[in-house]
């Protein structure tokens, strides 16, 4: 099967165990809410408030577990929104991005940076690189077919690690542009 999910990933913040306890209390643990595709992740009950320079973006989704360096990923429209340029990079490449105030209900942060519009991208194991001829961190142009919407989006990094289920992310922005539905599928057409 060449086919795979493609799932919309809505702005959200991955924090370390220290900036929760700032933000929720002493001791604070992540609650899970719901158990997303990828094992191990999860999106959880917790929600902050991202403030930018010119706005702020309330009621955002932390997805757990706790990470070794917060993060915030938004569309490049909440960026803009916001008054922050997000570059676009890769989940965990945060080196030299913007940054913002977190609001939780019990403090506040200030990250210098880790403000990032998430690059496009599938997760795969090894077999499922295999199977589609990629290799990781290899650049793949995708098909999405939607009844009204259709597109190739370019610029798609395949993630092969043994710890990945099989899926593609794309952003808020980049599933409305093509009209990206529920159990949406999209397949590599250019390698």
């Amino acid at each position: 099967m060449s086919e795979f999910i493609v799932e919309t990933s809505a702005r959200h913040v991955h924090v370390t165990q220290e900036h929760l306890e700032t933000l929720f209390g002493k001791g604070a643990a992540l609650t899970k809410k719901k158990d997303l595709s990828q094992p191990g992740q999860f999106a959880c009950e917790e929600r902050v408030t991202i403030v930018g320079p010119k706005r702020t973006l309330e009621n955002v989704s932390i997805l757990g577990p706790v990470r070794p360096a917060t993060q915030v990923e938004l569309s490049a429209t909440d960026a803009r929104y916001i008054g922050i340029a997000a570059p676009v990079r890769e989940s965990g490449d945060i080196a030299g991005s913007a940054g913002c105030k977190i609001v939780g209900p019990c403090g506040e942060i200030e990250i210098s940076e880790g403000v990032i519009v998430a690059k496009r991208h599938i997760h795969l194991t090894p077999a499922d690189a295999e199977e589609l001829g990629v290799k990781d961190k290899q650049i793949v142009w995708v098909k999405i077919t939607t009844p009204e919407r259709s597109a190739i989006l370019g610029d798609v990094v395949c993630r092969v690690s043994e710890k990945f289920a099989r899926a593609m992310h794309i952003d808020t922005d980049e599933s409305n542009a093509v009209g990206a539905g529920k159990d949406q599928m999209g397949e590599i057409v250019v390698i």
